[in-house]
């Protein structure tokens, strides 16, 4: 009896070769793999123009910062995004709050005036005062004087900042503890509840109350439209 005819197998597959990491390019030389590394000595003779080092262990999460801008980076509560996405119903407030994120100083400060806002989002500037109104109204963000806002630190803070100097001003780096920040805010009684203690738990009440509504509207829309249906078909 003749032997089952063996099964070709597929021919083996060879793997894309990985490109070197350009020379030129920095974010071309994260977006593509590169060559395993087997020792630096190799690493500097392919590239001779870079200079190579050995640090210590990387931390996770660890910020790499840059000789400009040290360790001038944001702490945003995700919580706070999670829900002001959902609560505000209309672009503006949003567009507002993530301006006053980008551009807030060390320590949570804004120092925009509403004719700038409004040129830089391109609204009139009654939309910004309005806009602005309500997302101070949720101690979002408070007015320390005319030009200046205070973001509330537990919802986004700008923990330190490299301030270039000039011929005339020595450069210097600027760091402001939260801490620090929130107990000078509770220490003013001048500011309001909402301000000196946050809490999103009444924007939370109210993201339950919107979906209560909306669905109680969708429910009479669609009554409405069943008795509209049926009142067609009796006559």
């Amino acid at each position: 009896m003749p032997s089952e005819p063996q099964r070709r197998r597929p021919a083996p597959k060879h793997a894309p070769r990985r490109p070197e990491l350009p020379l030129d390019d920095e974010i071309q030389a994260w977006a593509k793999p590169v060559e395993p590394v087997e020792d630096l000595d190799s690493v500097a003779r392919r590239y001779p123009g870079r200079k190579l080092t050995l640090d210590s262990r990387r931390k996770p999460m660890e910020f790499y910062d840059t000789p400009e801008r040290p360790k001038a980076f944001s702490m945003d509560s995700l919580e706070f995004f999670f829900l002001i996405a959902q609560y505000f119903r209309e672009a503006l407030p949003l567009r507002l709050i993530l301006l006053m994120i980008a551009c807030q100083k060390a320590g949570g400060q804004i120092r925009l005036t509403q004719e700038e806002m409004s040129t830089v989002l391109d609204v009139h500037r009654g939309k910004i005062n309005e806009a602005l109104g309500e997302v101070m109204s949720h101690g979002i963000a408070f007015k320390v004087r005319r030009g200046v806002y205070q973001f509330n630190p537990p919802y986004s803070y700008r923990v330190a900042e490299f301030i270039p100097g000039t011929e005339l001003v020595e450069a210097e780096y600027v760091q402001i503890d939260q801490d620090k920040a929130i107990s000078k805010i509770r220490k003013d009684e001048s500011l309001p509840d909402l301000v000196r203690f946050p809490s999103l738990e009444h924007m939370r009440e109210a993201i339950e109350e919107l979906r209560k509504q909306r669905a109680e509207d969708r429910a009479a829309r669609r009554l409405a439209r069943a008795q509209r249906l049926e009142k067609g078909t009796t006559q």
